[in-house]
């Protein structure tokens, strides 16, 4: 269930809408949903109640925002439509994935509208970013700068500036989010929309700016990523079926060790663990969209491939924090 300690939304003057949400969530899925116009899956990887916050503002068509969430979580689906957005880790010791590209404390998250989101979160994350329209920062940047920043942005999914820009980049969004904090009510006013928009835009062109010593590593996504990406569709496809790791080797044309080796680089799980892991997510969205009169956890469950009810329900219990019977009684009172 999601608790809202504060949202506000209030029209300006001049016609511009703005809003403000401070969030918490006990559900991946419910988490998932609440950013503004994006379609997200999340699949909750490692086993503990999820708990999750979110804070948010929009003004201008941009969109800033810091989410955490206390799961490793695989992130899939796509960000706001005709968008730009640019996150960087606030403070993280385990690396993450994004596009197969390694993401450490100072590396610059990107995603375009049309680019498929696939992330993989470190166990603790705390993320802050910022989404814009693509014409608007591409305007400002030729205008302002005489920069072809569409061009410069081609197939990037992860970028390491110097970390001397990410931390100038990073203390920018959050100042700016912690000000609107306060008071979002100073959004009325366009002139502060205006300025801050402006401010943002210039931090992004900052970070982004060519040259400088880049560290290695960002290009080009890792083998094991390669491998995980198929795997994922292959298992997604046939998920009901009672998949072994023979299958997946023999299908995807690797030895057990470098699939092995390939999900515990890429997703921190063995892939048995994430297939459970998999399943386990299909069966909670079921038991949560099902109507007690037409399905029973055990119906929902087999569907699902498990065959054992009371080891499912301890891994359900163990992954989610709850037994899939609260889950789907909980699902009459919604």
């Amino acid at each position: 269930m999601i608790g809202i300690d504060r949202e506000a939304t209030n029209r300006c003057a001049g016609g511009e809408q703005y809003s403000f949400a401070r969030l918490l969530s006990r559900d991946a899925d419910e988490h998932a949903a609440r950013l503004s116009a994006w379609d997200q899956v999340y699949e909750q990887l490692t086993p503990g109640p999820f708990e999750g916050s979110l804070v948010e503002a929009l003004f201008r068509d941009i969109q800033l925002f810091r989410e955490t969430t206390n799961q490793v979580i695989h992130e899939s689906g796509s960000g706001r439509a005709g968008a730009y957005m640019f996150g960087v880790p606030v403070d993280t010791e385990v690396e993450g994935y994004h596009g197969g590209r390694p993401i450490c404390r100072d590396s610059v998250i990107v995603l375009r509208d049309g680019q498929e989101l696939d992330l993989r979160s470190p166990p603790r994350l705390d993320l802050v970013a910022v989404s814009m329209p693509i014409d608007a920062l591409s305007r400002y940047a030729l205008e302002v700068e005489q920069r072809d920043i569409e061009r410069e942005l081609c197939g990037v999914f992860v970028t390491s500036p110097p970390p001397a820009r990410v931390d100038r980049f990073r203390k920018l969004l959050l100042m700016a989010l912690e000000s609107i904090s306060h008071n979002p009510e100073k959004l009325q006013h366009p002139a502060m929309q205006k300025a801050l928009g402006h401010a943002i835009f210039g931090a992004v062109l900052d970070v982004l700016e060519p040259g400088g010593e880049q560290r290695p590593g960002c290009d080009a996504p890792t083998r094991g990523h390669a491998i995980v990406s198929r795997a994922q569709d292959y298992m997604r496809e046939h998920v009901e079926e009672p998949l072994t790791i023979e299958d997946l080797c023999r299908e995807l044309g690797v030895s057990r060790r470098t699939l092995q080796y390939s999900f515990r680089e890429v997703l921190r799980v063995n892939p048995v663990s994430y297939l459970r892991a998999l399943r386990l997510n299909g069966v909670r969205r079921a038991l949560k969209a099902a109507d007690q009169r037409c399905g029973s956890v055990q119906d929902i469950a087999a569907r699902w491939g498990f065959w054992h009810l009371s080891h499912f329900a301890s891994d359900y219990r163990r992954m989610f924090g709850e037994l899939p019977s609260e889950t789907l009684s909980r699902s009459a009172y919604n």
